[in-house]
């Protein structure tokens, strides 16, 4: 990707997308960026105001943690932990009006392109339903509490698709020597997952899985008895991936090079890992671990910054790109063949 200070128009920053994205360029010009510079002194402000809640933050910190200094050594550490926890505080008071700003702006950034699409956007929707599918084909562990949000649901190229994002916590007790009990809430996925529709169910299950560690593990476990490990034709993606199914010809008709290389791309573009999926019933359920998609970005850049703005086109052309890869190779007549 060019460097963000090297792009100088909107025709630059879109180098490289789909050619379906060519028409933001106009409505960026006419209407988006327009909209932006008119919050352009907001986020100044916002700026403004949370480097002076943080500036509050560093003088309390120091003045507590200097006082507990010279009240002696059973309280100077406490006073360091006050002072740390003031100034993250301040820091998160002040910023309040920033990251308020940064939804608005996403907001400002994605409806021009999900409306295009004729797709439905969900800022913070409720609990999908199809999460429950990628826990019972072992894409996602178990929780006990999850957030969602970024939902986006619509058709490409006539190919239904669900996208979302997921944090999911496991709530874990432990009891020390005195009896005392302790409860954390520690993080067992957090990313995209995606459900593409089909039109036409697949005649068995097949399962992708990559570099995910113990979880690989429990995952292969988890296929004894429910299908054979399928060897692929390429040795790159042989070494990068391990692929269960109960339909071997019909795992090695889905998987094709161009589908593993989008696979790898996602994850690259995405800048996360762990990129797994699974096709069963007439769907494809994929998920990667990672950090949220489909954001402003730093606010303490300008708010029309070309570079915000290819950053949120590529998170959507990645997953267009690779639901088209799909959606071409698994039209009707091909599943209909006599192998498959």
């Amino acid at each position: 990707m060019a460097d963000k200070q090297e792009i100088l128009t909107i025709e630059e920053a879109m180098e490289g997308l789909p050619p379906d994205f060519q028409f933001f360029a106009e409505r960026f010009r006419t209407s988006v960026q327009p909209g932006l510079v008119g919050r352009e002194a907001d986020r100044e402000a916002a700026v403004k105001k949370q480097r002076t809640f943080i500036i509050i933050g560093v003088l309390i910190g120091l003045m507590i943690g200097v006082g507990g200094f010279f009240l002696g050594e059973d309280v100077w550490p406490f006073g360091i932990f006050v002072g740390i926890a003031a100034l993250g505080g301040m820091w998160a008071w002040g910023g309040m009006a920033l990251t308020k700003l940064a939804k608005e702006t996403k907001l400002m950034l994605i409806e021009p392109v999900s409306s295009e699409f004729g797709m439905g956007y969900q800022l913070d929707p409720g609990q999908p339903q199809d999460i429950y599918t990628f826990r019972s084909l072992g894409l996602v562990p178990g929780w006990d509490r999850a957030k969602y949000e970024d939902q986006l649901t619509g058709s490409r190229n006539d190919t239904p698709f669900e996208f979302f994002e997921a944090h999911l916590e496991e709530k874990r007790t432990t009891t020390d020597s005195k009896g005392r009990t302790r409860t954390t809430w520690v993080t067992v996925f957090r990313g995209q997952c995606l459900i593409v529709k089909f039109h036409k169910k697949f005649n068995g299950v097949t399962k992708v899985y990559r570099d995910m560690g113990m979880l690989n593990w429990f995952a292969k476990l988890g296929q004894m008895g429910k299908g054979e490990k399928v060897k692929l034709e390429d040795v790159v993606f042989e070494k990068s991936f391990e692929v269960f199914s109960t339909d071997q010809i019909e795992a090695r008709f889905i998987l094709t090079p161009d589908f593993m290389e989008r696979l790898l791309g996602l994850e690259r573009t995405f800048k996360g890992k762990q990129v797994r999926c699974a096709f069963a019933g007439g769907e494809m359920f994929l998920c990667c671990e990672g950090k949220n998609l489909l954001e402003a970005g730093s606010m303490y850049r300008k708010m029309d910054d070309l570079g915000r703005v290819r950053e949120m086109l590529q998170d959507f052309a990645a997953v267009f790109l690779l639901i088209d890869a799909m959606s071409q190779r698994l039209t009707p007549d091909a599943l209909r063949g006599p192998n498959v």
